[in-house]
């Protein structure tokens, strides 16, 4: 009888989980799922980079459930294992919710709906990643947390161990950025404004990108941001490192979606700088929303 207690109160709890993961991959991908540029994507985008575009995806979840996503004492099988199910039911989800709105049919070419899907899948993933781990209640967090220690664990054991700040900073700026800047990349309008722009805007878009990001962890009192302000140039140093990866973010995702293989070197830098600003915020704002 207990037995079977224990695993009806373990099927609860996985549907919960699949349930927060469902809501929060629409709650950041939905627009994307809108977007006729994606669906275009999917359908011209060669399977090689497809597959690459899974695998990237996949190494992003492994680095938020490890450093985020995850309680401490996790293996790093079960780390591995939750991505897969993220994955999984992002490929679920995005095919069902195309279905529904009609941009998938049954007549389609497999290589369509597989492309398609594809593409969709790997934002609802991270989404999945994310709602999971952050829209749980703390009673939640508690049974996660004890599930993920093994009985033979002891107390000073790994779970005392700390994670590397830099690392742990890192990653979740990239999920951060690639949640919000992933929203508008693929539209034509960052083209629009990156070809009307003169330098002076771009300069000014940098420098605004910067203070956005300095004002989110130094100066806004946001939850989880820095309680205290290093030296300028400590701060100087960290605001750079989240402007690059959010640079580095765009031009990852407007090379994926087609948006500088025709264009010249300036082009291609004032639509990083124009996206810039949306990834600046996912890698300050976004992170601290995201991380634990």
């Amino acid at each position: 009888m207990k037995n079977i207690t224990y695993v009806k109160e373990s099927n609860r709890k996985t549907l919960k989980e699949y349930g927060r993961g469902i809501i929060g991959g629409l709650l950041f991908s939905l627009p994307l799922v809108y977007t006729s540029e994606v669906w275009w994507t999917g359908f011209i985008t060669a399977p090689k980079y497809l597959l690459c575009c899974v695998f990237v995806t996949y190494l992003l979840l492994m680095g938020y459930n490890r450093y985020a996503g995850m309680k401490e004492g996790s293996s790093f099988a079960e780390i591995c294992w939750d991505s897969v199910e993220e994955i999984g039911l992002a490929f679920v989800v995005s095919f069902l919710f195309l279905l529904l709105i009609s941009r998938i049919e049954f007549g389609m070419s497999l290589e369509e709906i597989a492309g398609k899907v594809i593409v969709e899948s790997m934002i609802v993933a991270i989404g999945i990643s994310v709602g999971t781990a952050q829209l749980g209640g703390n009673g939640d967090d508690g049974d996660k947390n004890e599930q993920n220690l093994p009985a033979n664990r002891q107390d000073g054991d790994d779970v005392g161990k700390k994670d590397n700040p830099f690392i742990k900073r890192i990653i979740l700026a990239i999920c951060g950025s690639v949640l919000v800047a992933s929203a508008v990349a693929p539209t034509e309008e960052i083209l629009i404004i990156a070809v009307s722009c003169s330098a002076l805007h771009l300069l000014l878009m940098l420098v605004i990108s910067l203070l956005i990001t300095g004002i989110t962890l130094y100066y806004s009192d946001f939850k989880k941001s820095s309680g205290s302000r290093p030296e300028i140039m400590v701060m100087l140093l960290e605001l750079m490192v989240d402007y690059i990866i959010a640079l580095v973010v765009g031009y990852a995702l407007l090379r994926f979606f087609g948006r500088v293989q025709d264009y010249g070197f300036t082009i291609v830098v004032a639509q990083m700088v124009v996206l810039g600003i949306a990834g600046t915020i996912g890698a300050s704002a976004g992170r601290l929303l995201i991380g634990r």
